[in-house]
């Protein structure tokens, strides 16, 4: 069991990392290095010997191994990110970057995205070595840069550059899962990501004639740009079920007294009330606009126009989802790929699944474990590569009002310090046996 100094050491590591500012702003514009030293001077103080990993100078990566006591079994991968996403600290009621800790919560940028989590695994790995405490198969902690932009100069370096230092891991765990969702009626739901859609970040392209803004034109790039960014934000995606979305839908249906596969999963997901949202935005692709980037000045039509699009698909539909692109966009408007990874899935019946379920219950015996599909992407993906089944484990029991999905990347993130209390006793039971 996690003792009372990992408890403490939980609340004062979470809150120095959110005093440490890792804002990502894309296209390099960050420094993760300070945290990370933060990190390796933790991971170092509990005897083990980390590495710090840099493909462009600032932007750093811990790596540091555990040995098991079963060296028969394969590894785990422990990971998580280092980076943030920017803060406006006007729109806070606390500083984003103060770490405060008042009426017990944690505030600041990072509280749950995710160095909550980070937190919790050093401070775990701290409690282990002062206790002598050895897990079952070895551990590779990792904690990296870059997860909030395009993962090049963290996990993506990592993975290309450094497969070693993760030779023998076989599964992984990371952002973001096992938090207490509340539906309403005094159910409590541990989700377990066991899938993560696509990221398919797309660039369109409209090109045109260029003319003075008093003529008439019928090739106007904006005109065009305008027409294609309008379809794909109002297409209707088909349904699409993953083996993950169906064994979520499935486990919620059970719960909720329904029969699986006795309705369909529109109307089921109108049964589920706010459960819903739990696998709502992972039944379908999805392609969302947001941003548009075109012209000079009000008085000339430009000869090009540019938007970018969010998009994400499930495990399966990569074909579906460039085909459709193709007829939304139209004969007049070019779309590439900006930023592409995959999409996961990983088997909710294996044994780990049933470990971090079991780590859950026992820390919450009236709280539901059901596996869901993340809707967005984390460095499992580019884990993956090397062969590694990614999960979302970063255990939290919250209270009824906070709702934990709208502080990702919201103004006045915050965790509670009994979150972080409860996710470290859940992660050291499971860690010890995993």
């Amino acid at each position: 069991m996690a003792d009372q100094l990992a408890l403490d050491e939980v609340v004062e590591f979470t809150s120095g990392l959110i005093r440490i500012d890792t804002a990502n702003r894309g296209g390099g514009d960050c420094r993760e290095r300070p945290a990370a030293e933060y990190a390796a001077e933790r991971l170092a103080g509990a005897g083990l010997e980390p590495l710090l990993l840099e493909r462009t100078q600032g932007r750093t990566n811990v790596v540091a191994r555990i040995a098991g006591t079963d060296p028969s079994a394969d590894a785990l991968l422990v990971h998580g990110h280092l980076d943030v996403v920017p803060a406006e600290a006007a729109d806070w009621r606390v500083h984003p970057f103060s770490g405060e800790v008042r009426d017990g919560v944690v505030w600041g940028r990072g509280a749950v995205d995710m160095k909550n989590m980070d937190a919790m695994i050093l401070a775990v790995v701290r409690s282990w070595a002062r206790q002598g405490v050895a897990p079952r198969r070895d551990l590779v902690i990792a904690f990296t840069a870059d997860e909030e932009a395009s993962a090049e100069d963290g996990s993506g370096f990592l993975a290309d550059r450094h497969p070693e230092l993760f030779e023998g891991c076989t599964e992984a765990i990371g952002e973001s899962g096992a938090f207490t969702f509340h539906d309403g009626s005094g159910r409590e739901i541990y989700p377990i990501a066991a899938g993560e859609r696509g990221t398919a970040w797309l660039k369109l392209t409209a090109r045109g004639r260029a003319g003075h803004g008093s003529k008439v034109n019928l090739e106007n790039a904006v005109t065009r740009l305008a027409a294609a960014v309008t379809r794909i934000g109002e297409h209707a995606w088909p349904l699409r079920l993953t083996p993950t979305v169906r064994a979520a839908l499935d486990a919620l249906a059970l719960l909720y007294g329904i029969e699986p596969g006795s309705t369909d999963v529109d109307t089921l997901l109108e049964k589920l009330g706010p459960a819903a949202r739990l696998v709502e935005a992972t039944v379908r692709n999805s392609a969302n606009p947001t941003m548009l980037d075109a012209g000079y000045k009000v008085n000339v039509v430009p000869g090009e126009a540019v938007a970018y699009v969010d998009g994400r698909c499930l495990a399966g539909t990569e074909e579906e989802f460039a085909a459709t692109l193709d007829k939304l966009t139209g004969p007049d408007v070019h779309w590439e790929y900006a930023h592409k990874e995959v999409a996961l899935e990983a088997p909710v019946d294996a044994p780990l699944f049933g470990r971090m379920r079991a780590a859950v219950q026992e820390f919450a015996p009236g709280g539901h474990v059901v596996p869901y599909c993340m809707s967005g992407g984390t460095d499992a993906k580019q884990f993956s590569r090397l062969g590694i089944t990614g999960y979302g484990f970063s255990p939290l029991k919250l209270p009824a009002d906070l709702d934990y999905q709208a502080l990702f990347h919201g103004v006045d993130e915050r965790v509670p310090v009994e979150a972080l209390h409860f996710g470290v006793r859940v992660l050291d039971r499971f860690l010890r046996t995993a």
